[in-house]
Order: C-alpha cells, then structure tokens, then sequence
C-alpha cells in the first residue's frame, strides 16, 4: 500500500492470459498479486499456475523451466512439479524431502481467457467465472483486443462506473447517464441508458454492466450495436493494474460503422481515465454531493473483497 492508494490487494478472479498466449508445453513467466508466478500448460493441455520459485535453490521455473508430461522441471537441477505443486521427482536423490512443494494458485480457463483465484488469506474460491456465451457463438466475432498497464488500483477504476456526473465532465458526453444499481453478495449489476452519437445520428440505447467481484466485467450493448465487452483490472501489484478490454460484436452488426465507434468510443474514454486514475489520490472520506451517484454504497460492496 502507498500514501496515494492506501489500498491492499483485492480478493476475487483476475484474467491472468489469453488461452491462445500459452500454447502446449509452454512456460511464461507472469507478476500478479505482487508475487513473481510461472504458467504453464502440460502436454494434456491443462493449465497450471505456481509460485515462480524453486523451493531448493531458488531458481526461476519461468526462465528456462520446461514442461515434462504433466510436470513442470526446474531449470537448475531438474527437479519437477506437479500442478498441486508438489515434487514429483528428483532425478539424482532416492528420496523427495517431504516438504518439497511450491504454492498453487487456482486458476481456470473460460470465454478463452486464464483467470486466476487471489484471496489475501489464501482461501479458496467462493464464486466461479461465469460463462459468456456470445463468446462460444459463431454468429459472434473473435475477440477484439485492448490492454493498459495503468498506475491505479482495481476499486478506484470500478468506482468509475457508478460515478456518473463524471460522464459529461471527462468524456464530454452531453447528458449525465440515468443508472440503476444492485449489489448480490459478489455481483454488482447496473443498467445505464444513453444517447450515442453515431455515423447514422444520435442512438438511444442500453449499457448493461455486470461485475463480478473487482476482476471480472461483463457489459453489453444493447440498441446502439449488439457488442459484448468482458475486462478485467489484474493486479500487478499494491498500485499497478494490467487492464484487458475484450470486445466481441453481432456478425450481423459488425465492422459497421456504428460497431466501430462503440469499440472506439469506449477505447477513448479509457484513455481519457487513466490520466487521472494515475494522479489522483483515493481519499476514505471524499465530500460527496447529492448528484454524484452511489459511490458509498459502491465502496461498502468493494469491502467485502479484503481481508
């Protein structure tokens, strides 16, 4: 935590990789969480994710490990790793030390995407990814990509979405945007109603936006141009965020004009964000006024997601 972001870590489900980014037998090395970590795919194709750090000598597994079957095998004296993390051979001893193991982190594979589990106790998930199914629909296109490393933190850039009056002042839109808000236990849902302006003229249309703990957005587009938009704000560490944006579109409706400006129009506003996210301090006590929209009822659902 900083003075600026007095924030710690956030428990939940973060988009990690992209499946297509980790083919078999492949190893990278990643950051998350503030912890250096090891992906890994086995040659039966399933994923795995562990602490980057051999527990003999401290050799990386992300910089010359290999996967060996289901196993992934240390660099340095070729000692190998289950994806529990456990040590399953060391080809020079006759016995594994018993305590021979690597931390696990669980991690999943859905709407193409590697989301991994982060929980500041270490306990294990209490809620799933959900399935997208525009995702797994052929009448819908392959994935648009967009990705930010932004100096913030996953709450502050949520906090966006309930922020309304900000609309018309960052982005220039030229009505403040009607909104409705319900918070279930992890899920936080929204429905905003807007005017776009298009190449065919001003559309009225519906932006419905469901969270899934502070990793995990699922917002579609609804009148304008039938658009999926599923992101994630992944902890690098206490005050750094890689942000995906994963656009997919209506064949129907795609590579129209329309569909161009809402992935543009989007996009732009992102950028015009991060600027401030990046400068701005997060303040516990802000003095609110009445047309700000529900920004503590925001913050006491965000709370849920320490500890």
């Amino acid at each position: 935590m900083s003075e600026r972001l007095p924030l710690s870590i956030p428990n939940g489900w973060f988009q990690v990789a992209y499946s297509d980014e980790l083919d078999a037998e492949a190893v990278v090395p990643l950051r998350y969480f503030s912890q250096d970590l090891v992906l890994f795919r086995t040659v039966g194709g399933d994923v795995a994710l562990l602490d980057a750090f051999c527990p003999h000598l401290g050799a990386h597994f992300g910089h010359g490990g290999i996967v060996t079957g289901d196993h992934l095998r240390c660099p340095f004296h070729a000692w190998e790793f289950d994806r529990a993390g456990v040590c399953r051979n060391v080809p020079y001893a006759q016995r594994i030390p018993a305590k021979a193991k690597v931390r696990s982190w669980h991690c999943i594979e859905r709407n193409h995407m590697i989301w991994a589990w982060h929980h500041g106790s270490g306990e294990a998930p209490s809620w799933e990814v959900p399935e997208v199914p525009e995702l797994s629909d052929e009448s819908w296109t392959s994935l648009e990509r967009h990705r930010w490393t932004v100096r913030s933190h996953p709450q502050e850039m949520g906090e966006n979405g309930v922020d309304r009056a900000h609309f018309r002042h960052v982005h220039g839109t030229k009505d403040i945007p009607e909104s409705e808000l319900h918070l279930d236990r992890h899920v936080r849902r929204a429905i905003q109603h807007v005017k776009m302006d298009t190449p065919r003229g001003e559309v009225e249309g519906e932006i419905s936006i469901e969270a899934h703990g502070m990793g995990c957005t699922i917002t579609r587009f609804t009148g304008i141009c039938e658009t999926v938009l599923l992101l994630s704000h992944a902890p690098i560490d206490h005050e750094t965020v890689d942000t995906r944006f994963a656009f997919s579109q209506n064949k129907a409706d795609a590579h129209t004009g329309v569909a161009v400006a809402v992935v543009k129009e989007v996009v732009r506003q992102m950028n015009q964000d991060i600027p401030i996210w990046e400068h701005k301090r997060y303040l516990p006590r802000p003095m609110l006024c009445d047309g700000d929209g529900p920004i503590p009822a925001y913050r006491k659902w965000a709370s849920q997601f320490y500890g």
